[in-house]
């Protein structure tokens, strides 16, 4: 039924519980999981803010950090997928963006056929059922494949 599941994981537990059932419905279809990270982008201050000596500076720094958050992302979900034991063929991708819009975008260009993720609000009565995360619900209204919402509680 699914060949390609993606999860978005934050590196959280929730997103760890989202992996957990992605495995579990892979396993079933011998799908493919895609474990994706977004590291939000830094924003850089305006040009008249700094002088060209400063901004360059700044954006070397923060290009440097980006890149160690994304390799430390890297090791983190390969040891979390390690330690899981599993069977399935797991890929992990960390970018740089905004989170809607890069799973929105490995989902178009990878043809996901499952989205498998966590929700964490700690609303309670009509609230909690109207509502969603701003992440959560931008790909919901945008996707034309499955949303698998893992209400994790207070995890």
């Amino acid at each position: 039924m699914y060949k390609t599941i993606l999860v978005p994981h934050g590196g959280t537990p929730a997103g760890d519980e989202s992996l957990r059932h992605a495995m579990h419905l892979a396993k079933t279809d011998s799908a493919k999981i895609i474990v994706l990270h977004v590291v939000e982008s830094i924003p850089i201050p305006p040009s008249f803010a700094l002088s060209q000596s400063e901004r360059e500076k700044l954006v070397n720094n923060i290009d440097d950090a980006n890149k160690t958050i994304k390799q430390s992302m890297e090791k983190v979900l390969a040891d979390k997928i390690e330690e899981l034991g599993t069977e399935t063929i797991i890929e992990v991708k960390v970018v740089e963006g905004d989170a809607a819009e890069e799973i929105l975008r490995i989902v178009l260009e990878r043809d996901v056929d499952l989205i498998v993720m966590a929700k964490r609000r700690k609303l309670k009565g009509l609230k909690k059922l109207l509502s969603l995360g701003s992440v959560s619900r931008k790909i919901v209204e945008h996707v034309t494949c499955p949303v698998y919402l893992i209400d994790i509680g207070d995890i």
